[in-house]
């Protein structure tokens, strides 16, 4: 076994102002529905610098002091595995407006959890929200079948 992969890091910010969340009704038809905004960590860049970039680029606000709050991660082949940074923050400034990646819009957490969400963005939540879980980690049985868990 080789001590070595290929990483694609990513990230996915919780923006909230007390009990309203930021949403992104994201257009793409490979993960379609209610999330969070994020995107790609660019090559050199800071972790903290690629959230603060990708949340202004696809809702217009700025955020401050994102704090790191778990990951979401799973092997994407033999050789490479994907990484989502979760972060969260109520610190932002700006006027909001949407992107080509999808509608942005506040909505109060518990009605956002009663919506059409992203595939698996209801256990995600539980990353963002729950202090005691830290990752959604993916992973295929011997069957070859696809499941996750929280830890």
């Amino acid at each position: 076994m080789t001590e070595s992969e290929k990483v694609i890091l990513t990230n996915m910010c919780m923006v909230y102002d007390g009990s309203k969340v930021l949403v992104q009704d994201r257009l793409n038809k490979n993960w379609k529905g209610f999330t969070f905004p994020g995107g790609h960590v660019e090559k050199g860049e800071s972790f903290t610098d690629a959230v603060i970039r990708e949340v202004k680029e696809e809702t217009g606000l700025t955020i401050f002091s994102p704090r790191l709050c778990g990951i979401k991660q799973w092997p994407a082949s033999e050789s490479e595995r994907y990484i989502v940074l979760f972060y969260k923050t109520d610190q932002f400034e700006g006027n909001l407006q949407s992107s080509a990646e999808g509608e942005v819009f506040w909505m109060e957490l518990e009605d956002f959890r009663k919506s059409e969400l992203a595939r698996d963005m209801d256990d995600m939540l539980e990353v963002f929200l729950n202090d005691n879980i830290n990752e959604f980690h993916y992973y295929q049985d011997a069957d070859g079948k696809w499941n996750y868990t929280l830890k």
